[in-house]
């Protein structure tokens, strides 16, 4: 009976097929390559009833673009076929990503100040198809093999379906390959375990309003540590995004304080820059209060230096002039420290010192590290002292002539008529020597060094301004 059926189907089929080639040919249109050849179609009929009936109900109930295949590839245009389960296919990654979460999902495929304007599912037709598959493969909502077949179907849609002029020909079998691949990789797959767990995670956090103790602390953060990275990328996107909500609750934010840090350490560097250009566009677009939410988050997972360059450079020339400030000012034992440690936090390695900066910030930490000449700690505050060592320490090549520039300065030379700052100088001049790798700069720190304890002047002698011309224009 089935044999039957698919017969009379097919010859149905047939009959339709050659009524429109004989209808196209009397309205004097072309009628070669518009639909495939009966063998073509009869390959259709063939296979294809096998191929659906592998579709759960729930799936083939809502597969509209899938009837639309099935007509198009039985009537034989092979081309609007293709078109048609490519739309099923879009639509179905679509479904995944809302079942994931949007947020999570935007956060990935959406960088920049772009991401604001992406917050809904119909937000969703304005992604690129290519976005949509990587994003998907970046999710784990399809495997890498899926991802690299859909590629190619996408790129086949592109070139030969028809929505583009196309002389190419599709043969049956290229398409109920691609239709097969569309059916069991796609409509009846389902995201991978660790894929689930991320997005339980996020979803369980945002509504998470009871402090997190530390068991349950301790357990996140080894879960967080072998995670796979772009599953790291993902959530720490999104923890940010949760942060930086202006209707986020108090505990869930002081929740991600705990969690955060753990998962920036463990998470590349390119979703941190992406997250410091966000935050500049906070502060570009006036949102005050995310702007000020996100410097929060930036400080307790210490990622104040993977904040923007023209960021960066503005809120350093600050606190150098702050820092500079508190140490000429009163108490400047106690109030320069703070503003010490929040310098630090900018800089960690000799990349992150921006060269505008460079020379005032080399000048300013060695004033502070010579310190004021009085007895008390040498003139040094004892707690700013380990930040001036660990900045003076990261000059290095590139910007220990701005230090020894910064001598000449009158403000230090004024400070070297002291002995004690002369003795401190000395030791600054040493922890830079540390970094340095140049023999010629090395040759100029260890002449100033060994000089520097009898005059503050040995700056300007004659041999140091030879040894150090490549370096400083006198």
């Amino acid at each position: 009976m089935n044999n039957i059926t698919q017969s009379t189907g097919t010859d149905l089929v047939n009959s339709q097929a050659q009524l429109i080639v004989d209808f196209l040919g009397h309205m004097g249109l072309p009628t070669d390559n518009i639909i495939a050849e009966q063998t073509e179609r009869n390959i259709i009929g063939q296979n294809l009833p096998a191929y659906i009936a592998n579709l759960p109900d729930e799936v083939k109930r809502d597969a509209c673009y899938l009837s639309k295949f099935v007509v198009g590839a039985g009537f034989g245009l092979f081309d609007y076929s293709l078109n048609a389960i490519w739309n099923e296919v879009v639509i179905d990654l679509r479904k995944k990503a809302i079942g994931y979460g949007l947020d999570i999902f935007y956060d990935s495929a959406i960088g920049g100040k772009a991401r604001e304007f992406y917050q809904t599912e119909d937000d969703l037709a304005s992604l690129k198809d290519s976005v949509m598959l990587d994003t998907c493969r970046k999710l784990e909502l399809i495997s890498d093999t899926t991802y690299k077949k859909l590629k190619h179907i996408l790129e086949m849609r592109n070139d030969i379906g028809i929505s583009h002029p196309t002389n190419y020909k599709i043969n049956a079998f290229e398409l109920m390959g691609w239709l097969q691949t569309c059916i069991q990789d796609v409509l009846s797959d389902r995201p991978t375990p660790a894929a689930l767990q991320v997005q339980a995670f996020i979803q369980n956090l945002r509504t998470y309003t009871s402090p997190i103790n530390p068991t349950t602390q301790q357990t996140i953060v080894a879960n967080v540590s072998v995670l796979a990275t772009h599953h790291l990328a993902s959530i720490l996107r999104t923890t940010f995004g949760i942060y930086v909500s202006t209707d986020t609750d108090p505990q869930v934010r002081k929740n991600i304080s705990l969690i955060a840090p753990s998962i920036w350490n463990n998470c590349k560097d390119d979703p941190k820059y992406k997250l410091g250009i966000m935050l500049e566009g906070y502060n570009t677009n006036l949102h005050k209060e995310k702007y000020e939410l996100g410097g929060q988050f930036f400080n307790f997972v210490e990622g104040n230096r993977f904040r923007s360059p023209n960021e960066r450079a503005v809120i350093v020339d600050g606190l150098i002039d702050q820092l500079s400030e508190k140490h000429d000012g009163w108490d400047n034992y106690h109030h320069e420290a703070p503003v010490a440690d929040s310098l630090v936090s900018f800089i960690q390695e000799q990349q992150d010192i921006i060269p505008n900066n460079a020379e005032k910030l080399a000048r300013v930490v060695l004033m502070c590290r010579i310190g004021r000449g009085v007895d008390y700690c040498q003139g040094v505050s004892p707690r700013g002292k380990v930040y001036y060592d660990h900045i003076l320490g990261k000059l290095g090549d590139k910007y220990t002539p701005h230090a020894m520039a910064a001598l000449t300065h009158y403000e230090i030379q004024r400070k070297l008529e002291e002995p004690r700052c002369r003795e401190q100088g000395r030791l600054a001049l040493e922890i830079i020597k540390q970094g340095v790798v140049n023999e010629r700069l090395q040759e100029c720190l260890d002449y100033l060094i060994s000089r520097i304890n009898d005059t503050g002047k040995c700056v300007f002698d004659s041999q140091f301004k030879v040894l150090s011309k490549e370096y400083i224009a006198w």
